[in-house]
């Protein structure tokens, strides 16, 4: 069995997974009976790895976020979906590989899916531009999801981007138009719509399907407004500082949660969803499918304004001398 490729900080997991590589291959070469041995250390090995990432710092879980193995969106659509059907195009000449949507049956709820879309090696990444979709695939997507609206179908949204594309193209055929339109009309949708945040949610590009009723993240994934290293590079000139620029953004899905930017954190298996992705994949069902039954309970008047009021409450600043309870009153 190929073994995953390791981060910096799982180091010390590499000799213990050489030596289950090993025994493994005993077993498979003679009839030694090894399961004792092979058991002890896979269980020395789980729980080192439990250890690491319980206390993953935020420069740590950017990188468990961008992991090449990580489920992308399309992977969770096979295990989370009994039906599923891709739909391609804006309308308007384009489909950008990006961002890909379609419609889907969960159970007996039917609903419209859309997610940002990585590659898992150099040519399919070339391919999806790295997850990074163009003004085609802003509109692609809303065009899903006025198709969602007009057959009162939930939205579900997967967030797995380090921005959208910022080349001269982009720019130049309406891009930060095209993201805009998208805020502007995600708030007048009548059908509830979660967003779940499942790598890397980056600027812009995030918020272009992040305007939800309830936003999920899981628990090592990272949701930016701008990328560590950008933010290092333009306060202090010196992209090396980006560890401190993660720390300081509060990027974590703990940051966040306490923030009250996000709604819930959706837990990982040991080692992150590259470890186990159908363990993750289940976990991300059982959430939509809790979220799904609490917000398809709400009338349509109920589900806009709760949705205007979770937006109105975000970015409140703290003066000096001024409390928590003092804003909030």
């Amino acid at each position: 069995m190929a073994r995953r490729p390791l981060l910096d900080f799982e180091k010390p997991l590499v000799e213990l997974e050489e030596q289950i590589e090993q025994i493994r291959q005993l077993a498979k070469d003679s009839e030694v009976d090894v399961s004792q041995q092979l058991l002890q250390l896979e269980t020395l090995a789980a729980r080192r790895r439990e250890d690491i990432f319980s206390a993953l710092t935020p420069a740590q879980k950017i990188q468990v976020a961008r992991h090449p193995q990580r489920p992308s969106t399309l992977d969770y659509i096979q295990v989370i979906t009994d039906e599923w059907l891709e739909l391609h195009g804006d309308r308007r000449g384009s489909d950008d590989q990006a961002l890909v949507g379609g419609v889907g049956r969960i159970g007996e709820q039917p609903v419209v899916l859309i997610g940002h879309q990585k590659g898992r090696d150099t040519k399919e990444n070339v391919a999806r531009n790295f997850g990074m979709a163009s003004p085609g695939g802003y509109r692609k997507a809303m065009r899903l999801m006025e198709h969602a609206d007009r057959f009162r179908l939930p939205i579900l949204t997967f967030i797995d981007t380090p921005g959208a594309y910022a080349g001269v193209l982009a720019e130049e055929l309406g891009q930060g138009e095209a993201i805009a339109v998208n805020l502007r009309e995600m708030f007048r949708l009548r059908v509830p719509v979660i967003a779940t945040v499942i790598g890397e949610g980056g600027s812009g590009g995030a918020l272009g399907i992040g305007v939800a009723d309830r936003l999920m993240m899981f628990e090592h994934s990272v949701y930016t407004v701008a990328s560590p290293e950008a933010c290092a590079s333009i306060l202090w000139r010196d992209a090396a500082k980006a560890p401190v620029a993660a720390t300081a953004l509060k990027i974590t899905a703990a940051d966040l949660l306490q923030l009250g930017l996000i709604d819930v954190v959706l837990s990982e298996p040991s080692g992150g969803n590259h470890w186990g992705p159908l363990q993750a994949a289940e976990t991300l069902r059982g959430a939509l499918i809790e979220q799904l039954t609490v917000l398809g309970q709400l009338s349509e008047a109920a589900l806009l304004q709760q949705r205007y009021d979770k937006f109105r409450r975000m970015g409140r600043v703290l003066g000096a001398g001024t409390t928590d309870s003092a804003v909030g009153s």
